[in-house]
């Protein structure tokens, strides 16, 4: 499905909402049935201080293919119908604390906020089944998450993108996503008998 970006955003962000919430800790801060007002949100950390919000930014910053699953054969409908495979992608986001910096509390709830995150996907790395939503939710999808250590030149660049000074915070690679194809079933003559050929290899010799 061509969604499948905006279902793994959803899925990231709805995860970790329930997590934060389900914690004695952060629950002040991001539960609004306990005054909370804190968001957990899309927008980029810029976009979130523009807007004077609060809580945890997910950036999808950059995607890209996986090359180890781009030689993927087609899927077999049926016996005469074959689905050209789809575009596996391996998505990268930055996620990223904000509160009010002129708070005194503010670098240490950052700091909480960011070791939950850590908490919990060291615990759960791969999510699926109920844990999926948009489009995802029914499906089989399987949203595997790898912590990613990026090099000082990586980082800056990426801070360089928003046009902002370095702030505290990480990036997780989720995998395999795709984008099925839009094309339709190709239809093939079906094969009716296999006949293995066997072959007797020979040395040169030497």
């Amino acid at each position: 499905m061509y969604t499948a970006l905006r279902a793994t955003s959803q899925t990231l962000v709805s995860y970790l909402r329930q997590r934060f919430i389900a914690d004695p800790n952060l629950a002040p801060f991001f539960d609004p049935g306990a005054g909370g007002t804190m968001l957990v949100t899309l927008n980029t950390p810029e976009e979130m201080q523009a807007n004077n919000t609060e809580g945890l930014s997910v950036w999808l910053y950059r995607l890209k293919r996986d090359e180890e699953r781009l030689n993927a054969p087609p899927e077999r409908l049926s016996a005469e119908l074959l689905r050209p495979p789809p575009l596996p992608l391996c998505l990268h986001y930055l996620l990223t604390p904000i509160t009010d910096r002129t708070s005194q509390t503010g670098p240490e709830t950052e700091q909480v906020i960011l070791g939950k995150v850590l908490e919990t996907f060291n615990d759960h790395s791969l999510l699926r089944g109920a844990d999926l939503k948009d489009d995802f939710s029914g499906t089989e999808t399987e949203l595997y998450i790898r912590l990613e250590s990026l090099s000082l030149d990586e980082t800056s660049r990426v801070w360089e993108a928003l046009d902002s000074s370095y702030q505290l915070s990480v990036s997780y690679e989720v995998s395999v996503v795709y984008i099925d194809s839009a094309m339709e079933p190709e239809r093939v003559r079906p094969v009716h008998v296999a006949l293995p050929e066997y072959g007797l290899i020979v040395g040169d010799g030497s």
